[in-house]
């Protein structure tokens, strides 16, 4: 894993995600997935760029399809978002830096 970013399974999720106070960013990948391959540059940026102000995790969709199916991960890459254990809001697909920094933003002023 990339410098910020943390591996998170279905066994760590409850510890690293849910009972986490402040916003987690998470990303759903897997590793045949061509999208998720595109984003993850963006993904290890955002991770230094917030370093300290938001929790960055990864997790394998095909090692943890128990929590996949529960947050009803029907295409990937999916970015999903927490602020203090509850999910906040999510993007599917590979989208621009932009758009991850503008969620994120207005999840720490909120």
């Amino acid at each position: 894993m990339a410098e910020g970013i943390i591996e998170v399974t279905s066994a760590t999720w409850e510890n690293e995600v849910i009972q986490n106070k402040g916003v987690v960013m998470v990303d759903f990948w897997a590793v045949w997935c061509g999208p998720c391959r595109m984003i993850a540059p963006t993904v290890e940026e955002l991770a230094k760029e917030y370093a300290g102000k938001i929790k960055v995790a990864k997790l394998n969709t095909d090692e943890n399809p128990d929590t996949a199916s529960r947050y009803k991960i029907m295409g990937i890459p999916t970015i999903m978002f927490f602020k203090d254990g509850q999910k906040a809001d999510q993007i599917v697909g590979a989208v621009p830096k932009s758009q991850l920094k503008s969620k994120i933003d207005s999840l720490l002023s909120s």
